[in-house]
Order: C-alpha cells, then structure tokens, then sequence
C-alpha cells in the first residue's frame, strides 16, 4: 500500500517536478513565461519563487510524515494562487476563454487531489 500511495505522490508531483526543472533550465524563458501569464514584477524574483515552491513542494510531497502534508498544502497554495493568476478565463475574449476554463478546472481538480494527499498523511501519521 506504501508504494501505491508513494506512485500517487509521485504522479501529483510530476507537473511540479517537470515545470520546476524546464524553469530552472531556462530561466529566461521561466521568466517571460510569469511576465506573459501574469504580468507580476519583478518577473525573475517571481520565476525563481515559482521554481522554489515547484520543486521544494514536491520533495516534501515525496517525504514521509508530515512532510507530505506540508507539501500538498504548499502545492494546492500555489496552485490555487497561479490558477487564478494566470487562467483567468472569465475575462477572456471567447476564443481564449474555453482554454483557459479547461486549464483552470484541471487545476482546481489537481488541487483536490493534493487535498486528499494531505489528508491521507496527516490520517496515516496519526
């Protein structure tokens, strides 16, 4: 059971994993990429934030004990803040608008899962 709910980890952490090191990889491309979904500034202290969280939260989420915990909480955080940042399909043109509600609503759906995770180590480490 361990190694099954390890894999499940493993596969809520890979979009994390994957995005965190292309970014780390690329920097300047991390960077246009916050500048052009989010327009936030200072785009750089922003994309090495987002590499941080990325990758910081999926070592925890691949931890054991409360570690787990507190990186699906870190994880759904940024999630949830990015989500809303960056897929904003309510005030998008019609076109953009279909896009961005499929990517919002994927990630609302990966935020549940990394909820459930969280709930799963703190019920085991109890």
């Amino acid at each position: 059971m361990s190694v099954l709910l390890f894999l499940a980890r493993l596969a809520l952490a890979s979009p994390f994993l994957l995005s965190g090191i292309t970014k780390a990889a690329d920097f300047a491309g991390a960077t246009g990429e916050v500048r052009g979904l989010t327009g936030l500034e200072p785009a750089p202290v922003f994309a090495a934030a987002v590499i941080a969280v990325q990758l910081g939260g999926s070592a925890l989420l691949l931890a054991r004990g409360r570690a787990v915990w507190l990186g699906a909480a870190i994880l759904a955080a940024f999630t949830l803040a990015a989500t809303f940042a960056a897929h904003d399909f309510w005030n998008k043109p019609a076109g953009l608008a279909i896009r961005d509600a499929t990517t919002f609503f994927e990630h609302i759906g990966l935020i549940a899962g990394l909820g459930l995770a969280a709930f799963l180590a703190r019920t085991r480490a109890a």
